[in-house]
């Protein structure tokens, strides 16, 4: 797969690994579209790279992924890569019962369900593209999950089981799937408070940038990033440790 020349799409691109990935890839002579929900970000990640474009949305929203998607066959038809990177993460103890609840949909709606909507919209546009990919950010969580985010977890791991049938799906078209799972990353996506310090155990936005496009330019369709190849190699015994 080309790593240049390409028209992205980055869900989720005004922060964290979004972002990062909007900065190789421009670097690399990409165009690039970012959404999210914040235009504050949006605008100001514009201001630092002119060439990006981006778009208001709330993936988690259905009428807005569709006016998303209506903008970008309209106006950016170019589009050949659609990274699937939103995504939230909430702690959820079911000891309260249904009370951490609250936000549960709206995490499922943005981790697992925008993937699948915009995926299935796109891909009829992406087929008759020579070459094209979808690229889902999934996480090492997948394979073992951290107990006190237990809805975040197993998004990740239906994006990884996902990510397996579609790929088998589009296995004779021209659209190529790829699953990044990062480990902890040193963003804020646990909330500003719990931003974890880049570490032996932690990977910069940056790192897992650059791991996504090695991955792409080697056709590398599944990889496990940093800690996160123990975490799918070991995942019996890590839940363990993890969650004694």
């Amino acid at each position: 797969m080309k790593t240049s020349g390409n028209a992205v799409l980055i869900t989720g691109g005004g922060s964290g690994i979004g972002l990062a990935l909007t900065e190789a890839l421009v670097r690399s002579g990409n165009r690039v579209v970012i959404c999210g929900r914040r235009r504050d970000r949006l605008k100001a990640v514009q201001a630092r790279m002119p060439g990006v474009y981006f778009r208001v949305c709330d993936v988690a929203k259905a009428r807005s992924r569709k006016a998303l998607v209506e903008w970008l066959l309209s106006d950016f038809r170019q589009l050949n890569v659609l990274v699937n990177n939103a995504g939230i993460q909430r702690q959820v103890n079911f000891l309260k019962g249904p009370k951490d609840l609250l936000e549960a949909d709206n995490e499922v709606a943005t981790n697992l369900m925008a993937p699948i909507h915009l995926s299935a919209h796109l891909l009829l546009h992406l087929r008759r593209k020579k070459e094209a990919a979808i690229v889902n950010i999934s996480s090492g969580l997948a394979f073992t999950p951290l107990a006190f985010a237990p809805v975040y977890c197993a998004t990740k791991a239906a994006v990884h089981s996902w990510s397996l049938s579609l790929r088998h799906q589009l296995r004779n078209s021209s659209v190529r799937v790829f699953e990044v799972a990062p480990p902890m990353v040193a963003t804020d996506l646990a909330g500003e408070r719990n931003r974890p310090e880049a570490g032996d155990y932690v990977m910069s936005a940056e790192a897992v940038a650059d791991g996504v496009l090695k991955a792409m330019g080697r056709n590398q369709y599944e990889v496990a990033l940093g800690a996160a190849a123990n975490l799918r190699a070991e995942r019996e015994a890590l839940f363990s440790t993890l969650n004694p």
